[in-house]
C-alpha cells in the first residue's frame, strides 16, 4: 500500500508560525509524490523569501526523513487565494479549505473578543515606554500567550530595530503578514518608510495609515496586541481611540516629580476619551552599583504618587540597567539577551500582573439593552 495519503495527509497538519493555519489551509502544500525511492514534496510559498522557510523544511523532513523538498513561488491566483482566506480569517475562522472574501470588521475589535488592547502611553518621550513595550510584549509571549504589537509612534518608530526583526512585513494586496520576532507579531511604519526619512503628515494622513495598519495586518486573534503610542495627546492617541474603543491604557513613567506630573495629563487625556487607564509602569527607577547599592538616579516616588492619583495599581518598576539600555540599540530585548539580570525578571513579574489583571471591561450579551 502507497504510504503516499498519509503521508500527505501528515504534512498538510503541519502548522505554519506566522500564519498559525495549516499547509493545507494556506495553500502552501503542493505535490507529494514518491519516484524511485525518494519522497518529493514541493511547498507552495507567497514569496521565495518566505521568512519562515527553514522551519517549514525542518517541519517537512522530520515526517519525511531524507525527503527532497522543493519550494514553488505562487502565482497571482493563488497569492489572491490566500489573501481571500487571510481577510476572511480575520473575520471568523472560516475551517479547512474554505477561502472566505470577507472584509468585516477584523475578529480581535469585536467586544466579545479574547484580546485585550494594551495601549502603552507617556505623557512625554525619553522615558524607554518602547523598550517597555517591547520587553513587556515578548515576556508575554514568553509566558504562552499570542502577542501582537503594533508600533503607533509614527513620527519615532523605533520598535524594528529594538525588536532584531530581520524581515520586512510581507504584503499580500490589501493584507499585511507582520514580521515575527521572539514569538511576537510586529507591524511598523517603520517597515514602509526608509530609516532616515521623516514621516511629515497632516492628522487624516496619520489617521488613515494607523486605521490600515490595524484592520489591515494579520494578527488573527491575539491574547494580547500590545500598541506603542506615541508621547503626548495627539493626532494617533485621538484615532486609535476612535478605531479601538476597547484599548486599555498603561503609563509609563520615571520616578522623577516632572515626568510623573506629565504622565499625569496623558492619564487624565486618555479618561476624557472614556478609555480605561488600567495601570502606572515606572521605568529607570534606580540603578544598582557595584557596591550592590541602589541608587536612585532619577529620584522616587513617582509611579508610586501617580498610580495613587489616578486610583490604579503600579504595577512594574523597572530598574535601570546597561544591557535593557543596548539591547534596544543592537535589537537584543533584555528578556532575551539576559534573562535573569534584575530587569528582564521585573518584566516578567510586570507581565504577570497585567495578565492577572483581566480585561478592562466584560461585554456579556445578555445584559444587553434594547
Amino acid at each position: 500500500m502507497s504510504i503516499e495519503p498519509q503521508l500527505r495527509s501528515d504534512l498538510a497538519n503541519i502548522v505554519e508560525p506566522q500564519l498559525v493555519r495549516t499547509l493545507e489551509q494556506l495553500g502552501f502544500l503542493g505535490e507529494v509524490s514518491e519516484v524511485d525511492g525518494q519522497v518529493r514534496v514541493e511547498l507552495v510559498l507567497p514569496v521565495t523569501a518566505w521568512p519562515n522557510l527553514a522551519l517549514l523544511e525542518a517541519e517537512v523532513l522530520e515526517r519525511a526523513p531524507g525527503a527532497n523538498v522543493s519550494v514553488r513561488t505562487m502565482n497571482d491566483e493563488q497569492r489572491l487565494e490566500l489573501r481571500n482566506f487571510l481577510r476572511g480569517a480575520m473575520a471568523s475562522d472560516p475551517g479547512p479549505g474554505h477561502h472566505d472574501h470577507g472584509d468585516a470588521q477584523p475578529r480581535f475589535m469585536a467586544k466579545l473578543s479574547k484580546t485585550r488592547i494594551l495601549g502603552i502611553s507617556s505623557g512625554k518621550g525619553g522615558v524607554g515606554k518602547s523598550s517597555v513595550t517591547v520587553n513587556l510584549a515578548i515576556s508575554l509571549a514568553r509566558a504562552g500567550y499570542q502577542v501582537g504589537v503594533l508600533d503607533a509612534d509614527v513620527y519615532g518608530f523605533s520598535l524594528p530595530k529594538m525588536l532584531g526583526a530581520l524581515n520586512d512585513p510581507i504584503v499580500l494586496g490589501d493584507t499585511v503578514i507582520p514580521t515575527l520576532a521572539h514569538g511576537i507579531r510586529c507591524v511598523s511604519m517603520g517597515y514602509f518608510v526608509p530609516d532616515e526619512q521623516p514621516v511629515i503628515w497632516r492628522g487624516p494622513m496619520l489617521h488613515k495609515a494607523i486605521e490600515q495598519l490595524v484592520t489591515e495586518a494579520w494578527w488573527d486573534e491575539p491574547d494580547f496586541l500590545l500598541i506603542d503610542m506615541p508621547p503626548g495627546t495627539g493626532d494617533v492617541a485621538l484615532t486609535l481611540s476612535e478605531v479601538l474603543p476597547r484599548i486599555e491604557m498603561y503609563v509609563v513613567t520615571t520616578p522623577q516629580a516632572a515626568a510623573q506630573r506629565v504622565a499625569q495629563r496623558s492619564a487624565y487625556a486618555a479618561r476624557k476619551l472614556k478609555l480605561a487607564v488600567r495601570g502606572v509602569i515606572e521605568n529607570m527607577s534606580w540603578f544598582t552599583g557595584d557596591d550592590a547599592k541602589r541608587y536612585e538616579i532619577f529620584g522616587s516616588g513617582g509611579g508610586e504618587k501617580l498610580a495613587a492619583e489616578l486610583g490604579v495599581a503600579l504595577l512594574g518598576q523597572i530598574p535601570l540597567e546597561m544591557a535593557l539600555r543596548s539591547g534596544g540599540d543592537i535589537g537584543e530585548p533584555v528578556v532575551v539577551a539576559h534573562p535573569e539580570s534584575d530587569a528582564a525578571l521585573a518584566f516578567v513579574a510586570l507581565a504577570a500582573n497585567v495578565a492577572a489583571q483581566g480585561p478592562a471591561r466584560v461585554y456579556r450579551q445578555e445584559l444587553r439593552l434594547v
